[in-house]
């Protein structure tokens, strides 16, 4: 399972980067908020983040990455806390918020259990990425409550090409009924226009 950590500290990163891999995990390390905001590819299963940084600091580097990512945990680590701190970390997504020094077993006891809480999220934005950007599309449409007719007006297609696309976006996130493809579209981060 891979982990990214956002630490500015060489030795603070080497010496987790070895604890990590002891654990069993696969760890890639960024020593600034701004490198680890430039990877786009395949997001990890947790994200330990320093909050003291050079340039943008980590509370910063938070509310960044959650406007691309809501789901991937993140846990955010210092040297430095106080109450409002962490307040601040929780109310912008983080999962946790621990104090260095602190042990390895619950450094990785609370990765675990964040990764856990964040298991069915994960698994619901993989059946989206399944999804072709049409049925993406007709997909944003039932989630903002359109009939069949409105979302083939506004994609300029055919109402049965809409009803094949849905029955497709059905199958492929496995969903049974309505309700739960919306409740897979929202957990898997689904972006729907207002104006949809």
């Amino acid at each position: 399972m891979r982990v990214f950590l956002v630490e500015d500290d060489c030795a603070v990163a080497a010496s987790l980067e070895a604890l990590l891999a002891g654990w069993g995990y696969d760890c890639r390390h960024f020593g600034s908020g701004e490198a680890f905001l430039d990877w786009d590819k395949d997001p990890p299963a947790c994200i330990l983040l320093d909050v003291r940084l050079p340039g943008l600091d980590g509370l910063g580097v938070l509310r960044a990455y959650r406007q691309k990512d809501a789901h991937t945990p993140i846990i955010v680590m210092t040297g430095h806390g106080d109450v409002s701190m962490a307040v601040d970390a929780l109310k912008h997504g983080a999962q946790d918020f621990i104090e260095k020094p602190f042990q390895a077993d619950d450094l990785v006891a609370r990765m675990r259990s964040a990764i856990q809480k964040a298991e069915p999220d994960i698994q619901c934005r993989e059946k989206l990425d399944r999804l072709t950007p049409r049925e993406t599309d007709v997909l944003r449409g039932v989630v903002a409550g359109q009939q069949n007719k409105i979302i083939a007006h506004t994609l300029g297609i055919s109402q049965k090409t809409v009803e094949v696309h849905r029955a497709r976006v059905m199958d492929k996130t496995g969903s049974r009924n309505v309700s739960q493809l919306i409740q897979i579209a929202l957990r898997g981060g689904l972006q729907v226009d207002a104006n949809t």
